[in-house]
């Protein structure tokens, strides 16, 4: 196929993506089966990837981007980004009516009501038609540019048919059926559960990688216009209706009111009807819908004079409290569960809900038998809110944690300046999947291969107890495993025995011992010959370490007491992966070097690797820092420097290319 004809031929295909987005997304009614999508899909991933000339920022096949982020940039809004003042009553709506009509100098105002959705708020910036960037609201005046992640979400176009300059901003939100889908996967592998769905789409706007964002399924609604080249749209109503056929999602259903009476009554419609939304809304937003009238009214430093979030009362009900069970999680943090009379709450049946930690018990006073008020105020997941002293027989009992772990036995053991009890023995079956997961990362011991769907039939099977198991396994029964074969399992094979070489810091970063980071892990290694004399060591010397605190001494002191965790590490030591001080580490210990003394901050995306890059200075002596500070003495900065470069500009601290860096450093 000649280049001519390929590119007409992708330009046809991705016109049909487009088409069926919209059709699956934003008209919820699709044309095609989900097979014939991806049939559609893969031929212009196989075009693109012959004709890479031809691949565009736009391309549908950019959805998901490439290796993570070291960090977001900052973005500067072009009109702020403000927050909306709450009311609570119809009174307060009535007031809100006569402050608008006196500042219009006794003009009628109409408005326009819509559901305030629980989400995250961003802005896109489209120009010419692309999606050039999106944003997070930050302080209002600033954002983090979320571009690459916002671009994983399908029902937002990344081309429409607008030539010119335009903002909008909305919500980016989780699905209700779909956020209960992944708490319960969470709860499956023992993970602490979102508290709710905003939690959850804040989490994941958040993520490095987009890859992993892309997992999750977020949706968006659009709600107001931010900047735009010239005033095309004279209301609310039609700006929302004309962004609609642009292919944008807005927020439905919303309804034009001629006065604040008929407000009072729509809002006061959907108190009762919120859960039919398919996305958790915390009450209703009424906007003048003129945008004349928006000039003249205007806005205070923080919230426009023209709109008025009404907030819904928290939903509450009263049940017994039979019962407090313990919950393991993977990280081996214990939490208190409450074992509930069912009771039916804002469209689901409440059996249960988290308490938390020990002392937020001790604060509402819970105890078993206890009548509770659990509400969902907004959120999916129900809480206690207080006990009903007035209803108590005196058979009720006051809860007191247990030494010992509820699934494995083990002492279990309460951290300084720690809310939580954890069990920190790294074989308790609550946790070996977390542990092993850990264990396997890049940053850690570095096993390719292992991912989720692997180590969970691992564990399935047998034929793993902790993660020092997976030195003993076999290529023969690594190769019979589901979606394995022999190659594959020759790989991970080659990886355990590539990983027996890393350096004493990995290996201790990767024991999963609570507070011990991959820094800690550094600082350790530097002052240790090996894990021995770690597993010897005092409070007392531990907290004489530089960069040693209190609460990370007991931390490793408490993990090397536990027999599974020492049982684990003498099986490491037997399968031969090395518990000793590298030569590298021995050099980066002495501290030595022309650096010596001097503070590295890296920003934006370099050619090298960042940690190869980071390990070099530490070599000469230097120490690498996260932030830019007046001790800073060097900022690298690569492609996409952000705010750490602007900083240093501000601070007059010397400033490198990764050209200039690599000369120095040779």
């Amino acid at each position: 196929m000649k280049i001519d004809e390929a590119k007409r031929k992708i330009e046809k295909l991705k016109g049909e993506i487009r088409h069926h987005d919209r059709k699956y997304y934003i008209d919820a009614s699709p044309e095609i089966p989900d097979s014939e999508y991806d049939k559609i899909m893969k031929e212009l991933e196989a075009l693109e990837k012959e004709f890479p000339e031809l691949l565009t920022p736009d391309s549908p096949s950019q959805r998901v981007g490439g290796e993570p982020l070291k960090e977001f940039k900052t973005v500067t809004h072009k009109i702020p980004m403000l927050s909306l003042d709450n009311c609570y009553s119809s009174t307060e709506l009535i007031a809100f009516d006569e402050r608008v009509i006196k500042n219009l100098k006794d003009l009628k105002a109409e408005y326009i009501v819509e559901p305030k959705v629980d989400g995250i708020a961003v802005n896109l910036f489209y120009d010419k038609g692309f999606l050039r960037n999106a944003s997070t609201r930050g302080d209002g005046v600033q954002g983090d540019d979320i571009t690459t992640n916002i671009k994983t979400i399908r029902s937002i176009p990344l081309t429409i048919e607008f030539k010119g300059k335009l903002e909008v901003r909305g919500e980016v939100y989780l699905p209700r059926e779909e956020f209960l889908k992944m708490n319960e996967e969470k709860e499956a592998k023992g993970e602490a559960e979102f508290a709710n769905p905003r939690n959850a789409a804040a989490g994941s706007l958040k993520l490095l990688d987009s890859r992993e964002v892309a997992k999750r399924p977020l949706d968006i609604l659009l709600h107001t216009l931010g900047s735009v080249e010239q005033d095309i749209w004279k209301t609310h109503e039609s700006a929302l209706v004309e962004l609609e056929k642009l292919g944008l999602k807005t927020v439905q259903p919303y309804k034009l009111c001629k006065n604040i009476l008929e407000v009072i009554n729509y809002v006061n419609s959907w108190e009762h009807k919120r859960d039919t939304l398919p996305f958790e809304i915390d009450g209703m937003v009424v906007k003048v819908n003129s945008y004349e009238q928006h000039k003249i009214l205007g806005s205070t430093n923080k919230s426009p004079r023209y709109a008025l979030a009404y907030k819904f009362k928290a939903r509450q009900a009263m049940t017994t409290l039979k019962k407090i069970t313990l919950q393991v999680g993977r990280t081996g943090i214990i939490t208190p569960v409450a074992e509930l009379e069912p009771v039916f709450l804002s469209g689901s049946t409440i059996s249960r809900c988290t308490l938390h930690n020990e002392d937020e018990i001790k604060r509402k006073d819970i105890r078993e038998g206890d009548t509770v008020v659990i509400e969902k105020g907004g959120e999916v997941i129900p809480k206690v809110i207080n006990s009903v002293a007035s209803k108590r027989t005196g058979k009720e009992k006051e809860f007191k944690m247990p030494d010992t772990c509820p699934v494995c036995s083990s002492n279990i053991v309460r951290l300084d300046e720690e809310v939580a009890w954890r069990c920190q023995n790294v074989a308790c079956p609550a946790q070996i999947e977390g542990r092993i997961e850990h264990f396997t990362r890049r940053t850690a011991m570095n096993l390719e291969g292992f991912g989720p769907a692997i180590i969970k039939q691992l564990i399935e099977k047998k034929m793993v107890k902790d993660y020092a198991d997976l030195y003993s396994l076999k290529q023969d029964v690594l190769a019979g495993l589901e979606r394995m074969g022999e190659k594959s399992a020759v790989n991970l094979i080659t990886a355990v025995e590539g990983s027996k070489k890393n350096s004493l810091g990995r290996l201790l970063f990767a024991l999963g011992i609570s507070d011990v980071g991959e820094h800690t892990a550094e600082i350790l290694a530097a002052k240790f010959e090996n894990v021995d004399l770690i597993a010897k060591a005092g409070l007392e010397e531990l907290q004489g370490i530089k960069g040693v605190g209190p609460r990370v001494a007991e931390s490793i002191v408490n993990f090397f007491k536990q027999k599974g965790n020492i049982s684990a590490l003498n099986k490491l030591k037997k399968s031969g992966v090395n518990i000793e001080k590298t030569e590298e580490e021995r050099l980066l210990s002495l501290g030595e070097g022309r650096f010596k003394g001097k503070t590295f901050v890296f920003t934006g995306e370099l050619t090298m690797v960042r940690d190869d890059a980071e390990l070099e200075v530490k070599k000469l002596g230097a120490s690498v820092s996260s932030s830019v500070s007046k001790k800073t003495d060097y900022v690298v900065a690569g492609t996409g420097a952000g705010s750490k470069l602007e900083k240093a500009k501000e601070l007059g601290v010397k400033i490198l290319t990764e050209k200039e860096f690599k000369d120095i450093i040779k």
